[in-house]
């Protein structure tokens, strides 16, 4: 059996994104309990020349749900990316959570071979939509998921390779 677009991105993006709440969740605990300011921890980064936890948090939101957009052909909401607290930031991933459980899998499906093109500063390149989804989406994602995990992990948070897998599906 084929693998869809749809089941190839949208539950990938929906699971990241729990998990990203998880871990989340436990640096919020650990801030309370080290007596640690919540925007210091929000502020850390990895490298001075990298984006802080926050900015992790929306990037995470934006990869996922404008990559369901470029293969939908629908409309994706947009954020100020203004979050300044843990929950604010726990909203938003919610809000992404809703919206891609809300596109019609059909239309995912449907734009296997669309054009997506990108242009970000000097980087442009145009992909086939599964090209897209799985040489550049996923990737991009899941680099801004397991970024958010190390600056926490590097913030002194207990998280171990067990809560950036998350939960698993038996079957």
């Amino acid at each position: 059996m084929a693998l869809s677009l749809s089941k190839a991105s949208v539950p990938a993006f929906v699971r990241g994104l729990k998990v990203l709440s998880d871990l989340l969740k436990k640096g919020e605990e650990h801030a309370a309990q080290a007596g640690i300011a919540p925007e210091a921890l929000l502020g850390a980064r990895l490298a001075d020349d990298m984006l802080p936890l926050s900015a992790q948090v929306q990037r995470a939101s934006d990869a996922s749900k404008f990559a369901v957009q470029r293969l939908s052909g629908g409309d994706a909401p947009k954020f100020a990316d203004d979050e300044t607290s843990f929950a604010q930031l726990q909203q938003r991933i919610a809000n992404t959570i809703d919206y891609l459980e809300g596109v019609d899998g059909a239309e995912v499906d449907a734009g296997e071979e669309r054009e997506v093109s990108l242009k970000f500063g000097s980087f442009g390149a145009s992909f086939s939509g599964e090209s897209y989804l799985l040489s550049f989406a996923l990737p991009n994602f899941y680099f801004h998921v397991v970024t958010a995990y190390d600056i926490l992990r590097n913030q002194g948070v207990k998280i171990g390779k067990l809560d950036y897998l998350g939960p698993f599906e038996a079957r």
